[in-house]
């Protein structure tokens, strides 16, 4: 009996550093993720995932509506947002802080 249990302990040990190095950090950036996109607001400035920039001015659950430039709307999934750009007023307050 003891003998199985010892053969089985490398299988465990291997399951255990799989989980606290790949499934636990990958489960952690994408919770931060859809924190990140549930709390997108209009004027936010963010970067898309294709590297594009702009400014919300429209967004509904699935999709946002960028200003790249005063003639130009672009339309977007609300996925494709990769990061938001904090405004100069927060930068301020952080550095404050």
């Amino acid at each position: 009996m003891q003998q199985q249990l010892l053969s089985f302990l490398p299988l465990v040990l291997v399951f255990v550093v799989f989980y606290f190095l790949l499934l636990r950090p990958q489960r952690k950036r994408e919770k931060e993720r859809m924190i990140m996109l549930n709390s997108l607001r209009r004027g936010d400035k963010v970067i898309t995932i294709g590297g594009l920039h702009g400014s919300i001015v429209d967004l509904t659950e699935e999709k946002v509506t960028l200003k790249v430039n005063e003639n130009s709307r672009l339309v977007f999934e609300r996925s494709a947002i990769n990061q938001v750009i904090k405004k100069e007023d927060d930068k301020k307050k952080d550095t404050e802080k």
